[in-house]
């Protein structure tokens, strides 16, 4: 089988970053994310094996990585095979279509530490797949589900503060909160910093900007995300963007609703391509008709664009992934997630309302 060489000379800084997660890093292609965890993260994303309708919509487990700190350690070897077969994510996957099993990953040891770690308090990092390298410029939002926010082992101290955040957030009513996103605003600015872009032209947005939203004006946050006017409804191409994240919404809420589980400060993961030409031509790749939606007024409008692509390659129009598993585990005989199943219900209530429909 084919082996990728992770060495420190080819491991990068990971820019694409939501929200949180220091000290990510990624291989040079951008393939892959290679993110410090937890022993229990690592072990949740082994268990997903026996669960392979759930693992449709996590990103792919390549592998694990040891962190030490010998910058001259033995590069660190991953089996590709989950990277040349991902599932596609370019729209919702039926559940009756789900295959029936999960191939095990490889654990994978001996890597460098990253020398402008300061947060990280682990040796232990995992290799996921990167669900925004298939985009030109992808816009990311990260939006943190549940309205607690703390598992079982969590300390008093850290109980109250995790409460606290809900308390003042749209995470207690609502059951999430946007923790960062950033959005490509294109290359025609000619001074990134003055405009307070970073220097490739996103705008970023923090953790403390989705904490200033109510359950009354959240909405404010997603139309951000979506580049969209206030109270407007979505059209065109993004129109299609937001319907298919539905889709993939509605179908991780059924294998939730049939699994038994608890993940506390799970986030779901919301990627679409930010450059409108690469839309376009991404919906031209996909549909094979030369056509893509029109932002007219009329959604049954397209126009002409292009000619059709390989099958192979085609640039991505969206993705959907649920991350973070650090507080997670599998609970036989507890019954569903309520916690998380109630933000996810608001968020797709949230997106309804994007495109009129709720």
């Amino acid at each position: 089988m084919a082996q990728k060489s992770f060495r420190k000379s080819q491991l990068v800084a990971f820019n694409n970053v939501a929200a949180g997660h220091d000290g990510v890093l990624s291989d040079r292609s951008g393939a892959v994310v290679v993110k410090p965890c937890s022993q229990a993260e690592i072990n949740f994303y082994q268990s997903t094996a026996a669960h392979p309708h759930f693992a449709l919509y996590i990103p792919t487990f390549i592998g694990t990585l040891t962190l030490n700190s010998d910058p001259q350690a033995a590069a660190a070897l991953t089996q590709q095979t989950a990277a040349t077969s991902l599932p596609d994510s370019s729209h919702a996957i039926p559940v009756s279509e789900a295959p029936s099993a999960v191939s095990h990953a490889p654990i994978v040891e001996k890597a460098w530490t990253p020398s402008n770690g300061g947060k990280i308090t682990t040796d232990l990092a995992i290799v996921l797949e990167n669900i925004a390298a298939s985009f030109k410029k992808p816009n990311i939002l990260d939006v943190k589900l549940g309205a607690r926010l703390w598992d079982e082992n969590a300390p008093p101290d850290k109980r109250a503060k995790l409460d606290k955040v809900s308390e003042e957030t749209t995470s207690k009513p609502l059951g999430y909160r946007i923790a960062g996103m950033r959005t490509w605003q294109g290359s025609a600015v000619d001074d990134n910093a003055e405009s307070g872009l970073s220097a490739d032209g996103y705008k970023l947005y923090d953790k403390f900007y989705g904490r200033q939203f109510s359950a009354d004006n959240v909405r404010q946050g997603f139309e951000d995300f979506f580049l969209l006017e206030r109270d407007a409804v979505a059209k065109g191409p993004l129109r299609e963007v937001i319907n298919r994240s539905i889709e993939d919404l509605q179908g991780l809420q059924i294998v939730l609703e049939r699994e038994e589980s608890r993940m506390y400060s799970a986030s779901l993961l919301f990627v679409y391509e930010g450059n409108r030409d690469a839309l376009k031509a991404a919906f031209v790749a996909e549909k094979g008709d030369d056509k893509v939606p029109s932002n007219g007024a009329d959604d049954g409008e397209t126009h002409e664009e292009g000619d059709d692509d390989d099958e192979e390659g085609k640039p991505a129009v969206q993705a959907l992934k649920l991350i973070d598993f650090a507080h997670a585990e599998w609970t036989p005989g507890q019954g569903k997630d309520e916690n998380l199943l109630h933000g996810l219900t608001n968020v797709i209530e949230m997106f309804e309302g994007l495109v009129g429909t709720k």
